[in-house]
């Protein structure tokens, strides 16, 4: 399957041909005025990787049919990016804005229930998207920062970080189809469907989102963990290794349970009858042990190595 944007293009061109590259444009962090620029110059002039530029635009406009070519060829770093701005945009920017016009447009008074059920189900919706992509943005980003970097984590589970997350897009869909089949009140139907075209832009563009992960994301992150396991050998390096010096005691395993889970110093002092000194020392062997020296890579470790569910997890 041949690509249908390739670097010699204007950029121009391709926003007249697909309407939704802006979006791609926009998370890229690309400005407008681009003139007769071809989509190179203005990669190199913006600073963005044009390959990960070009596999997310054609991966747009066509899907994943096209995903295999560029597994092998884009920046994890970029497409990294790509993906938190996206979060970006669909939780402080668009979510809020539909939120807002629903409300404009349904009745939303005590007597219409209804309206209060379809609200009360779009913030249940919103609620689900945030937690699905806060788990990203917090723990599995942070995980692929890491390996972007040349490091290699023994792992056993980035799928299930990755995927141990409920369908979102059915609830959206559900949405859309309660204010078709069941909202009649006499009266200007403008805002209203304006509000559901609105829905429906959101539902193709989370499903793309979605999509775009599990065909380029989590593939070039496996491929980056195998690179990096063969570059530092066929072992872990040696500050992962489980040798006499390195290895976790019981106790210092009971300290990362506790810190992942939420706890300060102090509560652990008071759940393990020891002193805040003496969690301090843990905390600082753990660091040195495992060469992990944020709570994000902590609680992958954790999650990863079973110390924790990821349903445990404060904040997830």
């Amino acid at each position: 399957m041949a690509d249908k944007y390739v670097a010699s293009d204007k950029m121009s061109e391709l926003i007249n041909d697909d309407f939704r590259l802006l979006q791609v444009i926009s998370r890229f962090g690309l400005s407008l005025g681009f003139g007769d620029k071809t989509v190179r110059e203005v990669c190199d002039e913006q600073n963005v990787d044009c390959t990960t530029f070009l596999a997310v635009v054609n991966f747009t406009h066509l899907g994943e049919k096209v995903s295999n070519i560029w597994i092998d060829k884009i920046s994890i770093k970029a497409l990294t990016e790509y993906l938190r701005q996206a979060h970006t945009y669909f939780l402080d920017f668009l979510l809020p804005t539909i939120r807002r016009k629903l409300i404009e447009a349904i009745d939303c008074s005590a007597r219409n229930e209804v309206a209060f059920l379809i609200l009360k189900f779009f913030d249940a919706y919103v609620a689900e998207v945030h937690k699905h992509m806060e788990l990203e943005n917090n723990t599995v980003f942070s995980y692929v920062d890491e390996l972007d970097a040349g490091k290699y984590i023994e792992h056993k589970s980035f799928d299930k970080l990755m995927l141990h997350q409920d369908p979102v897009e059915q609830k959206l869909s559900e949405l859309k189809n309660i204010i078709i089949r069941f909202y009649n009140i006499p009266g200007d139907s403008n805002l209203l469907n304006t509000v559901l075209y609105d829905i429906f832009l959101c539902e193709e563009d989370l499903h793309t989102h979605y999509r775009m992960e599990e065909e380029l994301f989590i593939p070039a992150v496996h491929r980056l963990e195998e690179y990096n396991k063969h570059q530092l050998g066929t072992a872990a390096p040696a500050d992962l290794q489980n040798d006499d010096s390195n290895a976790l005691s019981d106790r210092e395993k009971e300290v990362i349970t506790w810190v992942v889970k939420g706890m300060t110093n102090k509560e652990i002092a008071d759940k393990l009858f020891i002193s805040i000194n003496t969690v301090t020392t843990h905390r600082r062997n753990i660091a040195r042990k495992l060469d992990i020296h944020s709570s994000a890579g902590l609680t992958i470790y954790a999650i990863v190595n079973k110390l924790v569910d990821i349903h445990d997890v404060k904040g997830l």
